[in-house]
């Protein structure tokens, strides 16, 4: 089931991403005016057009992402003792890594980065790093590969991280490493990843049992949202489609019973 339900959202997503979805209207709509279809044809090019002239004026990505950044506080105090440190894959760029044999990271390499100096602070610390691939095909090379590489060259104690490899989604994340390391009831874990990333991620760790401390980083937002009009029509798709991914994820993981509620907020 969980693999039927991993193929049924790769494949949705490229059909519903939004720049795919633009994409195919000029294709459409270019098809149309070779055919005659003129009135269809304007129809979905104006259609386009001005969303096209919205979202690049106008932040809509940052709007629907700054809700999940700001649902859980950024930890200005590191409390005195923790157990446990965990941190999700998406960091990584297993492929790039593989070809070249250098660590190369994505624009969410904050992960990482906390994930390193919260194990030297936390000495005592059980590590985790939890991440297989996500690609519907190629899969060999898993990010934590990657992130073995990067944290050996960095100078981390390796035999003091597990590293989980199999998992394909957030979902998978959580069950693999429970799995794995069999976290205590009373145990305090630390969970690290993307701002916009936690409410899901909490949701599932949540629902299966697993107390986790809320540890977010690599915000795309400011702590007060400000309008400001500009152009900026890549870097605003661009976030509109994380925001809409991540917002049908939380849907999605609601209605499969792998959280409890629509937008959680902790344990």
């Amino acid at each position: 089931m969980d693999t039927f339900f991993f193929y049924c959202s790769k494949i949705i997503w490229l059909l519903i991403i939004p720049s795919n979805l633009v994409f195919v209207l000029l294709v459409i709509s270019t098809l149309l005016l070779w055919y005659g279809s003129v009135k269809k044809a304007r129809f979905f090019l104006t259609s386009v057009t001005l969303f096209l002239i919205f979202i690049a004026f106008f932040p809509l990505g940052k709007w629907l992402l700054h809700p999940l950044e700001t649902r859980f506080p950024i930890m200005d105090t590191l409390v005195d003792k923790v157990d446990g440190i965990i941190v999700l894959s998406g960091g990584e760029n297993n492929m790039k890594t593989a070809r070249w044999g250098q660590v190369n990271l994505t624009g969410a390499a904050d992960r990482h980065i906390e994930f390193m100096k919260l194990a030297r602070h936390y000495k005592n610390a059980k590590l985790v790093f939890t991440g297989g691939s996500g690609a519907l095909v190629g899969r060999k090379y898993t990010g934590a590969d990657v992130a073995e590489q990067l944290y050996k060259e960095q100078g981390l104690d390796m035999a003091k991280i597990v590293f989980e490899r199999r998992s394909r989604n957030t979902y998978e994340n959580a069950v693999f490493s429970q799995k794995l390391i069999h976290p205590k009831p009373n145990e305090k874990w630390i969970l690290i990843t993307t701002a916009w990333h936690m409410p899901r991620s909490v949701g599932i760790f949540c629902q299966l049992g697993w107390q986790v401390i809320p540890y977010p980083v690599d915000y795309a937002t400011s702590p007060s949202l400000r309008f400001n009009l500009k152009y900026n029509l890549i870097g605003n798709l661009k976030e509109f489609n994380i925001a809409i991914k991540e917002w049908i994820g939380l849907l999605a993981y609601y209605m499969t019973g792998k959280t409890d509620s629509l937008f959680p907020k902790g344990c």
